[in-house]
């Protein structure tokens, strides 16, 4: 949706647009030619220049240079640029025009160059068989027709979790029922639990050529319904809440941008008949605040703009079709004054899936400040930690109106945003592979897990790294139960992290229901006093029923805010008595996915539980300074992406950038395991770069524990890596044993971090009496940045 001027290139770009002018350009003394940069005189009143509908042979993709910002503002301001790649640190814009309007803008005195890398693109998009199952040179995206089939798939596969429900019709399906789309929405619930739950509504493809946000959501889905039943979290949320897809929301305008267009608005002919420019921009046509600004990248009157707001507010059936549906699915909860708020109770999430610009909105568009404020603040920076974006009010950049997440608030008070993804309107493959789809996944788990109130639990602690230990017992054994609760997981500290005060579980019946039992726990360090705090329960087991429990934890901050809860799975051992249950059934496998992704990431052969004899406290099972080779296999599932900075056992070589160390010799001895061990000619020759690798250890078996003992994983490590890095890069330690658990992770940031050995403690007890293996995984997925990781001193003892 493009809510700013972009910083960085983009893959294509958009067409000018005639307003009045025909083919004249407007009065004003000419500029002469340069042939370096130009310069322009500000407010210069520049041409429209007018465009038909060109074969697209005709068209070139050309970087037209501008001097100052007075000279893009006047560009700007007559014709729409707001929306096309502006390169402010290059000092260019990147337009679609024909060979005549690339010789009017260099009479004009702009210097205008061909890209010929865009030229490429667009020859290999002509040159490519545009179809119902393929977009040309983007195999990982699927077409309209590709995602409904794999939403119905979803539904035929899991019918207890899913339903498919026509919303409305497209603009051309009002016009030819033979032709044009419905307006699908994925429901995804727990549909034998009944009962009122709280909602997440994501949309997404309001912009027909943002590729990304449709793949985005249909992977989200695709997530949701394979963890059912595997996850704890993603188990609670379907049963307990409901989350609603509109995958594809202007599915005619997509068609055109599946066949290279840089198509925006949607197909109605009624407006700029018969041109590649005719349609609405349905993101300037929603009713709330329609047509209440000008300038800027507000709706125009032009019927020709790429922004053109409509005739009237919600002219269009896709808005209608939008409109009406949150209506159903949301009370209203706000006033209609503009500084009216809704209550901090009120329930529910709307997410708009946009492209591009790597940003976290919300409202108003328009400037005002709303009255939940702080609640925006709070839950735009949570979820902008996972994504790495930059969280701000919608109008930060510059002012627009009759937009969905204004809508969804302004009219019914409902917590909504948008996310602006990645770098470009047509994202390579890689870079959504690499960038995006991961961090943007778990920002919308972090939606789905506050959906039930999400003015309140983002102020307050994520409970993370939740273990029962043992998680299968029999009964009346005791369960020692530990996570870890976080109030400091934001992106830029919009809202100030307290220390930690409280936390507390209850077992089966979540925290917000009538009846939950709440148990007290207290922190692993004896005392609440930080922002982070491991916290400890043990978990009486005595007259819990046979079969799989799952326990919630919940964190509570110094400011009295309880957080969103995690869940863990705990099983009773003994027959279960059958009787009539409210879950839904597991899932079927799910459909594959086009990618790997970490859900389906192969394991190692199921680890088999050996008995062993009772081990003496002390007693180390295994341990490895790296000295030797002892057997840890890189890329073991062979789904590793990273082109450098690979695992590697060997002999480190220091490097840093400016005061920053960024790679350190072994914490101990002259080897430890470290993504790439050469410092090479540059800081960044030889990091890890372009994804995940991975590093597994060899089987370790380790022993059944008698009461009062504990399996400890103790190891050295350090995370590096510089201000350009986000929480899409990370280090992960995970244990693949029966089952497998993320037992640590550290994400990156903004900001500097320096390599600095540290020591780490893990306890295993849930894995006791299976033979396991040490997974550890690094990553570089966001934007390019120097990541830098090493692992040494690797025990597992037992105290």
């Amino acid at each position: 949706m493009d809510r700013r001027l972009a910083h960085a290139p983009v893959a294509i770009a958009t067409c000018l647009c005639s307003l009045l002018i025909t083919g004249h350009r407007l009065a004003g003394p000419p500029v002469p030619a340069q042939p370096a940069e130009p310069t322009v005189a500000p407010g210069l009143p520049w041409a429209y220049l007018p465009i038909v509908l060109s074969a697209p042979d005709d068209l070139l993709y050309v970087r037209a240079y501008f001097s100052d910002r007075n000279m893009l503002d006047a560009l700007g301001e007559y014709t729409d640029l707001n929306e096309t790649e502006v390169n402010l640190d290059e000092s260019y814009v990147v337009l679609e025009i024909t060979p005549a309007q690339k010789i009017e803008l260099e009479e004009l005195g702009l210097r205008v160059i061909i890209d010929e890398a865009l030229m490429a693109q667009a020859r290999e998009f002509r040159g490519g068989e545009v179809g119902v199952n393929r977009i040309p040179g983007y195999a990982c995206y699927r077409t309209v027709e590709e995602t409904f089939d794999a939403a119905r798939q979803i539904v035929t596969q899991h019918p207890n979790l899913a339903e498919w429900i026509d919303i409305g019709d497209s603009w051309e399906k009002t016009q030819n029922p033979a032709r044009g789309y419905d307006l699908m929405v994925l429901r995804l619930t727990n549909r034998a639990i009944a009962g009122s739950k709280p909602k997440l509504f994501i949309m997404s493809g309001l912009h027909a050529r943002e590729y990304t946000p449709p793949e985005l959501a249909m992977r989200f889905a695709e997530h949701l319904v394979a963890n059912y039943g595997l996850d704890p979290d993603v188990t609670w949320m379907l049963d307990h809440q409901e989350v609603h897809l509109l995958l594809q929301a202007n599915p005619d305008g997509r068609k055109q941008a599946e066949a290279g267009l840089p198509w925006r608005k949607n197909t109605d002919n009624l407006f700029c008949s018969n041109t590649n420019t005719r349609g609405v921009d349905l993101n300037r046509n929603f009713s709330f605040l329609w047509n209440t600004c000008q300038g800027g990248s507000c709706g125009s009157d032009n019927p020709c703009s790429i922004v053109y707001r409509g005739p009237s507010a919600s002219s269009e059936p896709e808005t209608q079709a939008i409109q009406n549906y949150l209506r159903a699915q949301f009370a209203d909860n706000r006033e209609p004054p503009l500084n009216a708020g809704a209550p901090l109770t009120t329930s529910g999430v709307m997410i708009d899936l946009h492209s591009y610009g790597q940003l976290v909105l919300w409202p108003y568009a328009n400037g005002a400040t709303p009255a939940n404020n702080d609640g925006f603040l709070a839950l735009g920076d949570r979820m902008a930690y996972y994504n790495g974006y930059d969280p701000r009010q919608g109008s930060g950049l510059y002012l627009h109106d009759g937009v969905s997440d204004d809508f969804a608030y302004g009219e019914l008070g409902v917590a909504a945003f948008t996310f602006e993804l990645g770098t470009s309107f047509f994202q390579n493959c890689a870079s959504f592979e690499r960038g995006i789809y991961e961090g943007n996944l778990r920002a919308l788990l972090y939606a789905a897990k506050v959906a039930r109130a999400p003015y309140l639990l983002p102020s307050g602690p994520e409970t993370i790294l939740l273990t029962a230990s043992p998680a299968s017992v029999t009964p009346g054994a005791p369960v020692q139960l530990s996570a870890t609760v976080d109030d400091g997981r934001m992106k830029q500290g919009l809202k100030p992290a307290h220390a930690i005060a409280d936390a507390r579980y209850t077992i089966d019946t979540p925290p917000w229901q009538a009846g939950a039992t709440f148990i007290p726990m207290t922190a692993g360090d004896g005392a609440f006093n930080s922002v982070s705090e491991r916290v400890v329960a043990t978990i009486n087991t005595t007259g819990l029923a046979a079969g799989r429990h799952i326990v919630y934890v919940q964190g509570r901050d110094a400011q009295g805010n309880w957080g969103p809860v995690g869940a863990t799975f705990l099983t009773i051992e003994g027959p279960v008595t059958p009787t009539p249950t409210l879950t839904a059934t597991p899932p079927t496998p799910p459909t594959p996915s086009l990618t790997p992704t970490s859900t389906s990431t192969p394991t190692p052969a199921t680890p088999t539980s050996t008995p062993t004899r009772t081990p003496t406290p002390g007693n180390t099972i295994f341990a490895d300074d790296f000295a030797t080779d002892k057997g840890w296999r890189v890329n073991p599932a062979r789904t590793d992406r990273a082109v450098s900075g690979q695992w590697e056992r060997g002999r480190p070589q220091a490097t840093a950038y400016s005061r920053w160390a960024m790679q350190l010799g072994a914490a101990s001895g002259a080897f430890d395991l470290v993504t790439g061990p050469l410092a090479g000619t540059a800081v960044g020759q030889h990091d890890v770069d372009g994804g995940v690798t991975s590093v597994r250890s060899p089987a370790i078996a380790l022993p059944t524990l008698v009461a009062g003992q504990n399996l400890t994983l103790k190891l050295s490590y350090y995370l590096a890596h510089t201000a350009n890095s986000s929480a899409d890069d990370f280090l992960r330690i995970k244990i693949v044993g029966n089952t497998t658990a993320t037992v640590f992770e550290e994400l990156g940031a903004t900001h500097y971090d320096a390599a600095a050995w540290t020591q780490l403690n893990i306890n295993l007890n849930a894995f006791a009496g299976q033979t396991i293996y040490v997974l550890i995984e690094a990553a570089d997925l966001s934007r390019p940045s120097v990541v830098e990781a090493a692992v040494d001193d690797v025990v597992i003892q037992v105290e």
